[in-house]
């Protein structure tokens, strides 16, 4: 983690910012996930790297990424002929909201357990008996 939790908490974190944290996705990522969102329909790498105005390549780095977090979802499309080509979509945002919080109650119970691990190891030790002189 590039900043310490006390200067994450002092910014003025955005729903992108969010996105990031949570899983590490880039601005790209971002950019792709709210296209997807917002289409009326399916679009395959080919037109999502047309609307982003990226290399198809990068345009699908970023397919794979946001398909890890769980945010997009493929569908393999096939030809009548044969063959077939991958179409992609974004997921339900309620589904994702559940998500992250499942995730942040989970990262929350961690750090409450090492607080605690914490207070045991460095608060209140015994003192050490001293020897009068």
């Amino acid at each position: 983690m590039a900043d310490s939790m006390s200067e994450m908490l002092r910014q003025d974190m955005q729903c992108e910012g969010l996105l990031e944290c949570f899983h590490n996705l880039t601005e790209i990522d971002t950019d792709v996930f709210q296209f997807l969102n917002e289409a009326a329909e399916p679009l395959t790498v080919d037109q999502i790297s047309d609307e982003i105005n990226r290399e198809r390549s990068t345009a699908y780095r970023s397919v794979q990424r946001l398909i890890q977090a769980g945010f997009i979802q493929k569908e393999q499309v096939n030809y009548e002929s044969g063959g077939y080509y991958h179409v992609y979509h974004s997921r339900d945002a309620d589904a994702i909201t559940q998500e992250m919080q499942r995730l942040l109650n989970d990262w929350y119970a961690q750090m409450g357990q090492l607080i605690g691990e914490f207070n045991e190891k460095y608060a209140d030790e015994p003192d050490i008996p001293t020897v009068d002189r």
